[in-house]
């Protein structure tokens, strides 16, 4: 009977293992799933962001970057909604409180700044900030995609985090001139 009790103790962990396992793949869909939610909101935010941030720039750089990053954004949501459809979801947005919170940071640099380089050194900033916050993301969704075996969103995700990080480098790039130009404004 020792035997018959020990054998039904090592079943019941054997399934109580992989319930835990399949719970946790489960877990990790659904993060996956919200992640994809939160994200797709946030670009669609920026797709009303990004013009603001376009109207209030000076320098021609940082505008035909910001512009071309608009055009990038819309194609990023469609690129979302094929992620979706390749898990088999329906596209649905949840608020992002995150970009929620980086817009407004970007709106308020924007209305304490004056127009001129000044500013466009804040937009930098707070584009840069969002560019962060999107890198993180799809780096991190396309790693549950990887885990979760969604091969054809792990390829969305990655063409869309390789925009994102070509973006923060072209602001970078126009930062370097923006800042030394704001730097010699504020002592002038």
């Amino acid at each position: 009977m020792t035997n018959s009790n020990s054998n039904s103790a090592q079943n019941s962990t054997q399934s109580n293992g992989v319930k835990a396992k399949s719970d946790a793949a489960q877990g990790l869909r659904d993060l996956f799933v919200d992640g994809l939610k939160d994200i797709y909101w946030a670009e669609n935010a920026l797709t009303k962001a990004i013009p603001k941030m376009i109207k209030n720039a000076t320098s021609e750089d940082l505008i035909d970057a910001l512009t071309t990053h608009l055009e990038e954004t819309k194609n990023q949501v469609t690129r979302l909604e094929d992620v979706f459809s390749s898990i088999g979801e329906k596209p649905e947005a949840k608020k992002c409180e995150a970009m929620a919170g980086l817009t407004k940071e970007a709106e308020e640099i924007m209305e304490s700044t004056e127009n001129g380089v000044v500013r466009d050194a804040g937009i930098i900033m707070a584009a840069q900030k969002i560019e962060h916050y999107e890198i993180a993301t799809y780096g991190t969704l396309a790693s549950f995609a990887g885990t979760l075996g969604e091969d054809e969103a792990v390829s969305l995700l990655e063409e869309t985090l390789n925009e994102e990080k070509s973006a923060d480098e072209k602001l970078s790039e126009i930062s370097n001139s923006i800042n030394v130009d704001a730097a010699d404004d504020e002592i002038h």
